[in-house]
């Protein structure tokens, strides 16, 4: 799922190719990726866009007359900017934004499709799709270790919950929690108060440096390759491969349908974290430290 450096970038992206510029058309290609019915879609037609801003992890378009259209990409979903005379991938499209300099696909991949728009009119609207997760990068780090400790969770829980914080997901967490040196099933409300510390100025720090590298590698372009997924990450989707601080191999933790992945070395001082399906297959066997191994 695209997270607050990918989605920042999108933001960035679009505020120079569509602001001020009027949607000519919005054209739907799947009729499952509209999940408002009013106002209706084609009230957005011929309106000029104010500003694009971001809201947790959607993208937000703001037209004239105080509507605003709401892309929430989910896990699979991307936007694509197709030139004028270009086309856009008809199997993946769910959706077309036309606008004189060109136009914006929304696509997804897989059979899922999760990703959504969402057309509000007012403020008051659009502030009911907002989950109230914490904005890090402009909160204070009083205002970021009460609202940690405002639920007892899980670090990995707490800064992946939506109304906790505001735009951070697996990947980000993974390598927030690395820098910090904090196993992922440590408790909010148990860390101390240099640990707390070092999770906020980790995560702003995270989330920062990601967001300008990323943008200095579009370059310009539209960003084409968002991912979960980069080889430059010190530990998210690296399972096996060394840390890039201490050369351990990297460790996960696989639940549902993520995974935490984490030093044992750097972040929970040698101790292999029980992974439950896996621990309960190997019971007696499974390795809980890096030396057993």
């Amino acid at each position: 799922m695209p997270e607050l450096p990918d989605v920042e970038l999108y933001r960035e992206a679009l505020t120079a190719r569509v602001v001020g510029s009027a949607l000519r058309k919005a054209v739907l290609k799947s009729p499952f990726v509209l999940r408002t019915a009013v106002p209706p879609l084609d009230a957005l037609h011929a309106r000029q866009v104010k500003a694009v801003t971001r809201l947790g992890k959607r993208v937000v378009l703001e037209l004239e007359g105080d509507y605003f259209l709401v892309v929430h990409l989910m896990i699979a979903g991307r936007l694509q900017w197709i030139p004028e005379g270009g086309k856009a991938p008809a199997k993946i499209t769910l959706a077309l934004l036309e606008f004189d300099s060109g136009t914006l696909a929304l696509t997804e991949a897989g059979t899922r499709k999760r990703a959504s728009l969402h057309v509000v009119l007012g403020r008051d609207a659009l502030a009911q799709l907002d989950a109230g997760g914490l904005e890090v990068m402009t909160a204070t780090r009083d205002a970021f270790a009460a609202r940690m400790r405002s639920e007892s969770h899980t670090l990995k829980y707490a800064l992946t919950d939506r109304r906790l914080f505001s735009g951070i997901g697996n990947a980000y967490s993974d390598e927030i929690l690395h820098r910090a040196k904090l196993s992922p099933l440590a408790l909010s409300q148990k860390i101390s108060e240099e640990e707390m510390t070092r999770l906020f100025e980790a995560t702003r720090g995270v989330l920062a440096e990601w967001t300008t590298r990323l943008r200095e590698q579009a370059a310009g372009a539209f960003p084409a390759k968002v991912t979960a997924f980069r080889p430059e990450m010190a530990v998210h989707g690296r399972f096996g491969q060394p840390c890039p601080v201490c050369g351990a191999p990297v460790q996960r933790i696989v639940y549902a349908e993520n995974e935490a992945n984490y030093c044992a070395r750097c972040q929970t001082k040698g101790v292999v974290l029980a992974d439950r399906a896996l621990s309960r297959l190997l019971h007696k066997s499974f390795r809980r430290t890096l030396e057993e191994g």
